[in-house]
């Protein structure tokens, strides 16, 4: 009994053995999937999601159009986006009487000016690419960038500074990081 349960198990195995040779035939004359880097690039890089870039501001391309809301910020899970808003300068003792003079007499008086945007860092090596700072901006002021081809054996390479990449795309020169 004992050899004819082995002669049985044996049978099964070739079986098995027969069936994933099988599958690997198939799949052995399919074309290829995987590009081989550098010999050939893929064509589809406008599709990827790489780091997250500023979006130029239709008047100014150097500035972003970024209203400093920092809804990007506390809604990234990763913790990888650092947002400042660049101190607005102070009044002059003038401009506050001036401003007291007209309230007084029921003008409108000009609010203060927009916030306008200090520092904008982003740690790719920390970011997920989940892309809820880019969903939750209410102006769109982020994006992906197509950016497919970062490789570096330093971290520090990886940690942007958005504010000058944006400023160095608007130059026509090469983006900058940290």
């Amino acid at each position: 009994m004992n050899g004819i349960s082995q002669i049985g198990k044996n049978i099964a195995g070739l079986w098995s053995l027969i069936v994933g040779l099988k599958i690997t035939g198939k799949y052995f004359v399919y074309p290829h999937v995987t590009v081989h880097y550098p010999r050939r690039t893929v064509n589809n890089i406008s599709t990827f999601r790489g780091p997250v870039e500023l979006v130029a501001s239709p008047n100014d391309p150097s500035k972003a159009k970024c209203i400093v809301c920092l809804q990007c910020a506390g809604a990234c899970p990763s913790g990888c986006l650092t947002v400042a808003a660049r101190p607005a300068p102070k009044p002059t003792p003038e401009e506050i009487q001036a401003k007291k003079e007209a309230e007084a007499k029921g003008e409108k008086v000009k609010k203060a000016a927009p916030k306008e945007l200090g520092t904008f860092r982003y740690d790719f090596t920390l970011c997920s690419l989940c892309g809820t700072c880019v969903e939750t901006c209410p102006v769109g002021s982020l994006q992906f960038s197509c950016d497919g081809y970062l490789a570096s054996r330093n971290k520090q390479d990886f940690v942007y500074d958005l504010l000058a990449r944006l400023a160095g795309q608007a130059k026509g020169g090469k983006s900058s990081s940290s």
